[in-house]
C-alpha cells in the first residue's frame, strides 16, 4: 500500500517496509536506535533486515521528511561508539495515520477472512 506525502512540492510514496520502520520507531520512542529498530521488526513483524537495507530505508525516510535523527553519545555498552537516535516527524505521523485509515477502511468487513475479531 503506498501513501503519498508532499515534501517540497513533490509527491513521495511511503511503502510497506517504510510504514513498519515508522511504527517501530514510534513504539520504541527514546530507544529507537538502528539495532533496536531491527530487533523490533524481527520480534513484532517477523521481518529480518540487513544493516544496509535498514539504514538505506531510514535515510530515505529522512529525505522524505518522515523522520529525523540525532547523535546519542558514546557508551561503554557500545564500546565507545556513538549511535543515532531516530524519531518520527509530524509528517511521518500524518503518513502513518493515513496508512492506518486506508488499511482500516479496506479491511472493515473482512474480519472473518482475515482471522480477526470485529471492532
Amino acid at each position: 500500500m503506498d501513501i503519498e506525502a508532499t515534501k517540497m512540492g513533490q509527491k513521495t510514496p511511503l511503502g510497506e517496509f517504510e510504514q513498519l520502520l515508522l511504527l517501530a520507531i514510534l513504539r520504541l520512542r527514546e530507544e529507537a536506535t538502528g539495532t533496536r529498530i531491527a530487533q523490533e521488526l524481527e520480534r513484532r513483524a517477523r521481518r529480518s533486515v540487513s544493516r544496509s537495507a535498514l539504514y538505506t530505508s531510514l535515510d530515505r525516510l529522512e529525505k522524505k521528511g518522515f523522520l529525523r535523527w540525532e547523535i546519542r553519545p558514546a557508551t561503554s555498552e557500545r564500546r565507545g561508539q556513538p549511535s543515532r537516535l531516530f524519531s518520527v516527524t509530524k509528517a511521518g505521523l500524518d503518513a502513518i495515520r493515513r496508512a492506518d485509515a486506508a488499511w482500516t477502511s479496506l479491511t472493515t468487513g473482512l474480519e472473518d477472512l482475515l482471522g480477526r475479531r470485529s471492532p
